[in-house]
Protein backbone atom coordinates (compact mmCIF):
# COMPACT_ATOMS: atom_id res chain seq x y z
CA UNK A 1 0.00 0.00 0.00
CA UNK A 2 2.70 2.05 0.86
CA UNK A 3 4.65 2.83 -2.63
CA UNK A 4 8.22 1.62 -1.84
CA UNK A 5 7.89 -1.89 -3.81
CA UNK A 6 8.53 -2.32 -7.46
CA UNK A 7 7.78 -5.41 -9.45
CA UNK A 8 5.43 -8.48 -9.22
CA UNK A 9 7.59 -11.53 -9.08
CA UNK A 10 11.24 -9.66 -9.29
CA UNK A 11 10.28 -7.51 -6.27
CA UNK A 12 12.91 -4.77 -4.80
CA UNK A 13 11.61 -2.97 -1.54
CA UNK A 14 13.75 0.24 -0.77
CA UNK A 15 13.69 1.43 2.69
CA UNK A 16 15.60 4.59 4.08
CA UNK A 17 16.13 8.18 4.69
CA UNK A 18 18.68 10.90 3.04
CA UNK A 19 20.06 11.84 6.07
CA UNK A 20 18.95 8.34 8.23
CA UNK A 21 21.85 5.75 9.26
CA UNK A 22 21.87 3.78 5.99
CA UNK A 23 19.64 3.39 3.04
CA UNK A 24 19.13 0.11 1.43
CA UNK A 25 16.58 -2.44 -0.27
CA UNK A 26 15.54 -6.34 -0.30
CA UNK A 27 15.14 -7.97 -3.29
CA UNK A 28 13.36 -10.69 -3.65
CA UNK A 29 12.09 -13.13 -6.39
CA UNK A 30 15.82 -13.61 -8.19
CA UNK A 31 15.96 -16.46 -9.43
CA UNK A 32 18.75 -18.75 -7.49
CA UNK A 33 22.13 -19.62 -9.26
CA UNK A 34 23.20 -17.18 -10.22
CA UNK A 35 27.19 -16.16 -9.58
CA UNK A 36 27.02 -12.43 -7.77
CA UNK A 37 29.46 -11.11 -5.48
CA UNK A 38 29.13 -7.36 -3.81
CA UNK A 39 31.61 -6.18 -7.09
CA UNK A 40 29.19 -6.72 -9.25
CA UNK A 41 26.55 -3.73 -8.06
CA UNK A 42 29.54 -1.92 -6.87
CA UNK A 43 30.80 -0.80 -10.48
CA UNK A 44 26.80 0.50 -10.64
CA UNK A 45 26.75 2.11 -7.93
CA UNK A 46 30.23 4.13 -8.59
CA UNK A 47 28.34 5.55 -11.92
CA UNK A 48 25.63 6.56 -9.78
CA UNK A 49 27.61 7.98 -6.87
CA UNK A 50 28.31 12.03 -5.71
CA UNK A 51 30.73 14.12 -5.63
CA UNK A 52 32.10 12.44 -8.46
CA UNK A 53 32.85 16.11 -10.53
CA UNK A 54 32.60 19.75 -9.36
CA UNK A 55 28.94 19.35 -11.65
CA UNK A 56 27.10 17.67 -9.20
CA UNK A 57 26.31 18.05 -5.78
CA UNK A 58 29.56 17.56 -3.10
CA UNK A 59 28.45 15.22 -0.81
CA UNK A 60 31.25 12.79 -0.10
CA UNK A 61 29.49 9.11 -0.10
CA UNK A 62 31.34 5.94 -1.14
CA UNK A 63 28.23 3.96 -1.47
CA UNK A 64 29.78 0.79 -0.23
CA UNK A 65 27.19 -2.08 -1.08
CA UNK A 66 26.83 -4.96 2.03
CA UNK A 67 25.08 -8.09 0.92
CA UNK A 68 22.92 -9.17 3.92
CA UNK A 69 21.38 -12.19 2.65
CA UNK A 70 20.71 -14.04 -0.53
CA UNK A 71 23.91 -15.03 -1.74
CA UNK A 72 25.89 -18.35 -0.20
CA UNK A 73 29.25 -19.02 -1.97
CA UNK A 74 29.13 -16.62 -3.99
CA UNK A 75 25.84 -17.38 -5.97
CA UNK A 76 22.26 -16.42 -5.25
CA UNK A 77 20.08 -18.54 -3.28
CA UNK A 78 16.37 -17.62 -4.37
CA UNK A 79 15.94 -16.10 -1.16
CA UNK A 80 15.35 -12.10 -0.68
CA UNK A 81 18.42 -10.75 -0.88
CA UNK A 82 19.10 -7.88 1.64
CA UNK A 83 21.30 -4.78 0.42
CA UNK A 84 22.72 -1.79 2.74
CA UNK A 85 24.19 1.09 1.74
CA UNK A 86 25.57 3.53 5.17
CA UNK A 87 25.46 7.31 5.09
CA UNK A 88 28.48 8.53 6.04
CA UNK A 89 28.51 12.46 5.18
CA UNK A 90 25.27 14.04 6.09
CA UNK A 91 24.97 17.78 6.79
CA UNK A 92 21.49 18.08 8.10
CA UNK A 93 22.65 20.99 10.09
CA UNK A 94 22.05 22.57 6.22
CA UNK A 95 18.69 22.07 6.61
CA UNK A 96 17.87 24.14 9.65
CA UNK A 97 16.33 26.96 8.00
CA UNK A 98 14.04 24.66 6.37
CA UNK A 99 12.39 23.63 9.42
CA UNK A 100 8.89 25.31 9.25
CA UNK A 101 9.04 26.62 5.77
CA UNK A 102 8.90 24.76 1.97
CA UNK A 103 11.24 24.88 -1.28
CA UNK A 104 9.03 25.69 -4.20
CA UNK A 105 9.13 23.02 -6.59
CA UNK A 106 10.32 20.08 -3.94
CA UNK A 107 8.01 17.56 -2.11
CA UNK A 108 8.95 19.15 0.98
CA UNK A 109 5.19 20.57 0.97
CA UNK A 110 3.30 17.57 -0.38
CA UNK A 111 5.20 15.49 1.96
CA UNK A 112 4.26 17.25 5.02
CA UNK A 113 0.63 17.50 4.06
CA UNK A 114 0.56 13.63 3.88
CA UNK A 115 2.06 12.72 6.84
CA UNK A 116 1.67 15.22 8.83
CA UNK A 117 5.50 14.86 9.40
CA UNK A 118 7.82 17.89 9.00
CA UNK A 119 12.20 15.96 7.92
CA UNK A 120 13.54 18.42 6.08
CA UNK A 121 16.92 16.63 6.32
CA UNK A 122 18.09 16.45 2.78
CA UNK A 123 14.90 15.42 1.80
CA UNK A 124 14.25 12.51 3.90
CA UNK A 125 12.78 9.90 1.94
CA UNK A 126 11.88 12.08 -0.65
CA UNK A 127 15.53 12.71 -1.44
CA UNK A 128 17.56 11.39 -4.51
CA UNK A 129 19.69 9.97 -2.17
CA UNK A 130 17.34 6.74 -2.38
CA UNK A 131 17.73 5.90 -5.55
CA UNK A 132 21.38 4.21 -4.84
CA UNK A 133 19.23 1.09 -3.74
CA UNK A 134 17.34 1.31 -6.60
CA UNK A 135 20.89 1.09 -9.00
CA UNK A 136 22.18 -1.61 -6.86
CA UNK A 137 18.84 -3.54 -7.18
CA UNK A 138 19.23 -2.75 -11.00
CA UNK A 139 22.55 -4.31 -11.08
CA UNK A 140 21.15 -7.80 -10.11
CA UNK A 141 18.81 -7.45 -12.80
CA UNK A 142 21.02 -6.30 -15.30
CA UNK A 143 23.34 -9.33 -14.56
CA UNK A 144 20.76 -11.77 -14.50
CA UNK A 145 19.35 -10.48 -18.17
CA UNK A 146 22.55 -10.34 -19.82
CA UNK A 147 23.66 -14.09 -18.55
CA UNK A 148 20.00 -15.51 -19.69
CA UNK A 149 19.00 -13.57 -22.73
CA UNK A 150 22.36 -11.53 -23.68
CA UNK A 151 20.08 -8.10 -22.69
CA UNK A 152 21.70 -5.01 -22.77
CA UNK A 153 20.46 -1.93 -21.04
CA UNK A 154 22.15 1.14 -21.48
CA UNK A 155 21.63 4.91 -21.40
CA UNK A 156 22.57 8.63 -22.22
CA UNK A 157 21.79 12.45 -21.74
CA UNK A 158 20.77 13.82 -24.93
CA UNK A 159 20.24 17.51 -23.87
CA UNK A 160 21.06 19.49 -20.82
CA UNK A 161 18.49 22.84 -19.99
CA UNK A 162 18.44 24.35 -23.92
CA UNK A 163 21.71 22.13 -25.22
CA UNK A 164 21.18 19.28 -27.40
CA UNK A 165 23.66 16.83 -27.46
CA UNK A 166 23.58 15.00 -30.73
CA UNK A 167 24.13 11.22 -30.70
CA UNK A 168 27.90 10.36 -31.85
CA UNK A 169 29.01 7.24 -30.23
CA UNK A 170 28.37 5.11 -27.03
CA UNK A 171 31.98 5.11 -26.54
CA UNK A 172 31.86 8.27 -25.67
CA UNK A 173 29.55 7.86 -22.45
CA UNK A 174 31.45 6.13 -20.12
CA UNK A 175 34.12 8.87 -20.61
CA UNK A 176 32.56 11.52 -19.48
CA UNK A 177 30.71 13.05 -16.05
CA UNK A 178 27.34 13.87 -18.08
CA UNK A 179 26.77 10.56 -19.60
CA UNK A 180 26.99 12.61 -22.69
CA UNK A 181 27.35 10.74 -26.16
CA UNK A 182 29.04 13.42 -28.24
CA UNK A 183 32.92 14.33 -26.60
CA UNK A 184 32.79 17.42 -29.00
CA UNK A 185 30.32 18.81 -26.70
CA UNK A 186 31.68 18.83 -23.40
CA UNK A 187 33.59 22.04 -23.10
CA UNK A 188 29.98 23.59 -23.99
CA UNK A 189 28.29 21.45 -21.26
CA UNK A 190 31.17 22.34 -18.81
CA UNK A 191 30.90 25.99 -19.62
CA UNK A 192 27.44 26.01 -19.17
CA UNK A 193 27.27 24.22 -15.75
CA UNK A 194 29.74 26.59 -14.06
CA UNK A 195 27.95 29.17 -14.70
CA UNK A 196 24.65 27.65 -13.66
CA UNK A 197 26.21 27.13 -10.22
CA UNK A 198 27.69 30.79 -10.05
CA UNK A 199 23.91 31.86 -10.61
CA UNK A 200 23.08 29.39 -8.03
CA UNK A 201 20.28 28.06 -10.41
CA UNK A 202 19.64 24.47 -11.64
CA UNK A 203 18.12 23.17 -14.91
CA UNK A 204 16.89 20.10 -16.44
CA UNK A 205 17.63 16.98 -18.71
CA UNK A 206 16.52 14.52 -20.89
CA UNK A 207 17.73 11.26 -20.64
CA UNK A 208 17.68 8.59 -23.13
CA UNK A 209 17.65 4.69 -22.20
CA UNK A 210 17.46 1.68 -24.92
CA UNK A 211 17.48 -1.96 -23.89
CA UNK A 212 18.90 -4.52 -26.90
CA UNK A 213 18.04 -7.82 -27.76
CA UNK A 214 14.82 -8.12 -25.52
CA UNK A 215 13.09 -11.75 -27.11
CA UNK A 216 9.72 -10.87 -28.14
CA UNK A 217 7.02 -11.62 -26.04
CA UNK A 218 7.53 -10.19 -23.12
CA UNK A 219 4.48 -8.17 -21.32
CA UNK A 220 0.83 -8.48 -20.65
CA UNK A 221 -2.44 -7.06 -22.09
CA UNK A 222 -4.06 -4.48 -20.83
CA UNK A 223 -3.19 -2.89 -17.61
CA UNK A 224 0.27 -4.28 -17.17
CA UNK A 225 1.42 -3.79 -20.15
CA UNK A 226 5.42 -3.94 -21.02
CA UNK A 227 5.32 -0.42 -21.92
CA UNK A 228 2.69 0.93 -19.07
CA UNK A 229 4.94 -0.61 -15.94
CA UNK A 230 7.87 0.74 -17.52
CA UNK A 231 6.30 4.65 -17.54
CA UNK A 232 5.13 3.76 -14.09
CA UNK A 233 8.65 2.99 -13.22
CA UNK A 234 10.52 5.53 -14.56
CA UNK A 235 7.69 7.94 -13.39
CA UNK A 236 9.10 6.82 -9.90
CA UNK A 237 12.17 8.67 -10.48
CA UNK A 238 12.72 11.86 -9.00
CA UNK A 239 12.57 14.58 -10.81
CA UNK A 240 11.05 12.86 -14.08
CA UNK A 241 7.89 14.66 -15.19
CA UNK A 242 7.65 12.98 -18.69
CA UNK A 243 7.70 9.63 -20.12
CA UNK A 244 8.43 8.47 -24.00
CA UNK A 245 8.36 5.37 -25.34
CA UNK A 246 9.98 5.26 -29.26
CA UNK A 247 9.02 8.49 -30.99
CA UNK A 248 6.63 9.82 -27.85
CA UNK A 249 4.44 12.89 -28.47
CA UNK A 250 6.36 13.07 -31.73
CA UNK A 251 4.27 10.14 -32.77
CA UNK A 252 1.34 12.83 -33.13
CA UNK A 253 2.28 14.52 -36.18
CA UNK A 254 3.10 11.29 -37.80
CA UNK A 255 0.98 9.30 -40.71
CA UNK A 256 0.08 5.86 -40.25
CA UNK A 257 2.04 5.55 -43.18
CA UNK A 258 4.92 7.00 -41.83
CA UNK A 259 4.75 5.63 -38.31
CA UNK A 260 3.82 2.16 -38.33
CA UNK A 261 6.85 0.09 -38.44
CA UNK A 262 7.11 -2.67 -41.65
CA UNK A 263 7.83 -5.65 -41.40
CA UNK A 264 10.23 -7.85 -43.33
CA UNK A 265 10.94 -11.29 -43.46
CA UNK A 266 14.67 -9.63 -42.04
CA UNK A 267 12.74 -7.82 -39.29
CA UNK A 268 11.59 -4.42 -38.88
CA UNK A 269 12.43 -1.66 -41.25
CA UNK A 270 11.82 0.91 -38.03
CA UNK A 271 11.58 1.39 -34.22
CA UNK A 272 9.05 4.47 -33.87
CA UNK A 273 6.87 2.24 -31.56
CA UNK A 274 10.44 1.52 -29.51
CA UNK A 275 10.31 -1.86 -29.19
CA UNK A 276 6.48 -2.80 -27.80
CA UNK A 277 3.41 -3.21 -29.40
CA UNK A 278 0.48 -3.91 -27.70
CA UNK A 279 1.96 -3.87 -23.96
CA UNK A 280 4.54 -6.82 -25.55
CA UNK A 281 7.93 -6.59 -26.53
CA UNK A 282 8.74 -6.62 -30.05
CA UNK A 283 11.73 -7.82 -30.33
CA UNK A 284 13.02 -4.00 -31.52
CA UNK A 285 14.98 -2.50 -29.65
CA UNK A 286 13.02 -1.05 -26.24
CA UNK A 287 13.56 2.55 -26.44
CA UNK A 288 12.54 5.23 -23.42
CA UNK A 289 13.11 8.85 -22.98
CA UNK A 290 12.95 10.72 -19.73
CA UNK A 291 12.07 14.47 -18.84
CA UNK A 292 13.71 15.54 -15.86
CA UNK A 293 13.37 18.76 -14.37
CA UNK A 294 15.33 21.34 -12.82
CA UNK A 295 16.43 20.79 -9.31
CA UNK A 296 14.20 22.69 -6.40
CA UNK A 297 17.08 23.42 -3.84
CA UNK A 298 18.57 26.22 -4.79
CA UNK A 299 20.41 29.32 -3.74
CA UNK A 300 17.96 31.87 -5.53
CA UNK A 301 15.35 33.21 -2.94
CA UNK A 302 11.70 32.42 -3.98
CA UNK A 303 8.74 32.84 -2.49
CA UNK A 304 6.63 30.53 -0.04
CA UNK A 305 4.75 30.07 3.10
CA UNK A 306 5.83 28.36 6.28
CA UNK A 307 3.53 25.93 8.55
CA UNK A 308 1.57 28.85 9.62
CA UNK A 309 0.95 29.45 5.95
CA UNK A 310 2.50 32.76 6.31
CA UNK A 311 4.45 34.18 3.42
CA UNK A 312 8.20 33.65 3.31
CA UNK A 313 11.46 34.06 0.49
CA UNK A 314 13.19 30.71 0.62
CA UNK A 315 17.00 29.95 0.06
CA UNK A 316 18.62 26.67 -0.09
CA UNK A 317 22.22 26.19 0.96
CA UNK A 318 24.09 23.10 1.07
CA UNK A 319 25.28 20.57 -1.37
CA UNK A 320 22.82 20.10 -3.84
CA UNK A 321 22.96 18.77 -7.58
CA UNK A 322 22.37 21.67 -10.38
CA UNK A 323 20.72 19.58 -12.56
CA UNK A 324 19.91 15.66 -11.31
CA UNK A 325 19.82 14.38 -14.45
CA UNK A 326 23.71 14.70 -14.57
CA UNK A 327 23.38 11.18 -11.99
CA UNK A 328 20.29 10.03 -13.59
CA UNK A 329 21.30 7.93 -16.66
CA UNK A 330 22.32 4.73 -14.33
CA UNK A 331 19.23 5.09 -12.32
CA UNK A 332 16.98 4.92 -15.52
CA UNK A 333 19.16 2.01 -16.84
CA UNK A 334 18.57 0.33 -13.23
CA UNK A 335 14.50 0.92 -13.28
CA UNK A 336 14.24 -0.46 -16.94
CA UNK A 337 16.45 -3.62 -15.87
CA UNK A 338 14.00 -4.25 -13.02
CA UNK A 339 10.83 -3.93 -15.57
CA UNK A 340 12.42 -6.21 -17.93
CA UNK A 341 13.46 -9.13 -15.31
CA UNK A 342 10.49 -9.29 -13.59
CA UNK A 343 8.55 -9.64 -17.40
CA UNK A 344 10.72 -11.75 -17.82
CA UNK A 345 9.98 -14.21 -14.97
CA UNK A 346 6.25 -13.52 -15.49
CA UNK A 347 6.59 -14.53 -19.25
CA UNK A 348 8.35 -17.97 -18.14
CA UNK A 349 5.62 -18.55 -15.65
CA UNK A 350 2.69 -18.26 -17.90
CA UNK A 351 4.27 -19.65 -21.07
CA UNK A 352 6.81 -21.58 -19.66
CA UNK A 353 9.67 -20.45 -22.44
CA UNK A 354 12.83 -19.49 -21.78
Amino acid sequence: MSGNTLGTLFCVTNFGESHGPAIGCVVDGCPPGMPLEAADIQVELDRRRPGTSRHVTQRQEADQVEILSGVFEGVTTGTPIGLLIRNTDQRSKDYNNLLDTFRPGHADYSYWKKYGVRDPRGGGRSSARLTAPTVAAGAIAKKWLAREYGVKVRGYMSQLGPIEIPFESWDAVGANAFFAPNAGILPELESYMDQLRRDGDSVGARIEVVAESVPAGWGEPLYDKLDADIAHAMMGLNAVKGVAIGDGFASVAHRGSEHGDEITPDGFSSNHDGGVLGGISSGQPITVSLAIKPTSSIRVERHSVNRANEPVMVQTLGRHDPCVGIRATPIAEALLALVLIDHALRHRGQCGAK
